[in-house]
């Protein structure tokens, strides 16, 4: 059973990460399965937006599966980088197509990574936002460092990813983090209101859009830079504590 559901209603895409048993957290088969869907919508002329939200009340992406890569080494550790990168959240970057990302819970780890790589993002009241890699010995590596920055500023993004805490949604419209904040029963029909409103405008001209924001915004050296360290982290003594601390639900001792 696929991880991701796809439904298409009058040009618009819902694209739903489906695992909320496990907060619909990002595990290889879930991020491959998404890659696949984004590579079929962004050839689909009869999509012109695509909303990406994440099953159930609780949470949009609530992060990596942590288990699947604690004992990676680092030349592992860059490889599941770069892989993220290229098949999936620079997928999404790069589409041909608005996409919006529905924050209905948290969006923590690599999946504020996926909202962040969504060229807009609407987020419920309840939603609560962050990277919390260095509090596993890590740092993002799904692009994080370098598109929290260009959305919220350096110094609030370094504040984040220093504290590995969360911000409410609230604060995250206030610091641009987010677009605007819906109530949970009214967040996807915003989504949808807001895709009805793109497809009034050229899709070409809105590709181009894309194309030209990101010439400068995206690909530039701190991507290679943040893979470059991702990797790194996993053969550090800091990581291997991290990552048994949060899979034995303790505290690090950093």
């Amino acid at each position: 059973m696929s991880s991701v559901r796809l439904e298409v209603r009058d040009r618009v895409a819902f694209l739903t990460i489906d695992r909320p048993e496990a907060l619909n957290a990002l595990n290889a088969p879930t991020i491959q399965a998404l890659h696949e869907q984004v590579v079929a919508l962004d050839a689909n002329d009869e999509v012109r937006v695509v909303v990406l939200t994440g099953a159930g009340p609780k949470s949009f992406v609530a992060g990596a599966d942590i288990a699947e890569f604690a004992g990676y080494s680092p030349a592992e550790g860059t490889a599941l980088a770069q892989r993220g990168h290229d098949v999936l959240f620079n997928r999404i970057a790069q589409a041909r197509k608005p996409y919006i990302a529905a924050v209905n819970g948290f969006a923590l780890g690599g999946g504020l990574e996926l909202a962040m790589a969504c060229h807009v993002r609407l987020a419920s009241s309840s939603a609560r936002l962050g990277l919390p890699e260095a509090s596993l010995g890590v740092i993002p590596g799904y692009g994080g460092t370098q598109r929290l920055a260009q959305l919220v500023g350096k110094g609030r993004a370094l504040e984040m990813m220093f504290s590995a805490g969360m911000i409410d949604a609230a604060k995250a419209e206030a610091w641009g983090l987010v677009n605007a904040v819906h109530e949970p029963d009214a967040l996807l029909a915003a989504a949808e209101a807001m895709a009805r409103q793109f497809i009034k405008a050229s899709g070409d001209a809105q590709a181009a859009i894309i194309r030209t924001v990101n010439a400068a915004t995206e690909g530039g050296p701190g991507f290679a830079v943040e893979i470059a360290e991702f990797g790194a982290r996993f053969g550090t003594a800091e990581f291997t504590e991290g990552t048994t601390a949060f899979l034995e639900k303790r505290k690090p001792s950093f």
